[in-house]
């Protein structure tokens, strides 16, 4: 017997909490082949699942490997359903772009991978430069696609003021009304945001969604 739609929905969010990897892509084929709306699956499926885990994460009941094996799953199940959602461009909806990526000096990128996975999600079309990335290359790769935001991150105090020169460069090439810097990490901090002058810290992956449509005026 077919299962409803909720049922599939609550199955995708569980493979993710639950951190079951190997068998999400298996409930998404479902999903689909059930005729089932891509979107929601996304949405109320696979991002509930990994809400459902940051907020363990905030608990301590989680711990960061832990919130990476859910974004395995999540990621597994997102390729099987990312074919069938339905694409912004043709609704002529703005398509944002965004360059993402670990400032040079440090290699740490388990949180910038989550906040990949969850903005990709959310709309936003990515460009990953991967970790101990040069400073220049965010500003290159935001000229190059004409992208409207820079997320920074780092887990190294020592690193931190390659944020700032990444804002600052884009001040001296005159595009920091049109391309916003978002910044986040384990030693950074709102004071230090307005320091810098970036344009928003999130605390997480969850909030650094809401964070980024905010800033490029998605919402």
């Amino acid at each position: 017997m077919a299962k409803s739609k909720e049922e599939l929905i609550q199955q995708l969010s569980d493979c993710v909490f639950e951190m079951e990897d190997d068998d999400v892509a298996d409930v998404a084929k479902e999903y689909i082949e059930e005729g089932y709306e891509a979107l929601d699956g996304v949405l109320r499926g696979l991002v509930d699942g990994m809400n459902r885990a940051g907020q363990m994460y905030e608990e301590e009941e989680y711990f960061v490997t832990d919130l990476l094996v859910c974004s395995d799953a999540m990621y597994n199940g997102l390729e099987v359903l990312k074919p069938h959602l339905p694409l912004e461009k043709d609704t002529g909806a703005v398509n944002y772009k965004c360059v993402i990526g670990v400032v040079e000096g440090d290699t740490h990128d388990i949180g910038k991978n989550l906040v990949r996975i969850m903005l990709e999600t959310a709309g936003f079309e990515m460009y990953d430069l991967g970790r101990d990335v040069p400073l220049t290359s965010f500003v290159e790769k935001a000229k190059d696609v004409e992208a409207q935001l820079i997320c920074l991150s780092t887990l190294m105090t020592t690193t931190m003021p390659g944020m700032k020169e990444v804002v600052d460069m884009l001040e001296k090439e005159g595009l920091k009304d049109k391309v916003k810097v978002m910044i986040g990490g384990g030693p950074i901090s709102q004071a230090y945001c307005d320091q810098i002058k970036a344009d928003g810290y999130a605390v997480n992956a969850i909030s650094a969604v809401s964070l980024a449509k905010k800033l490029v005026g998605m919402v």
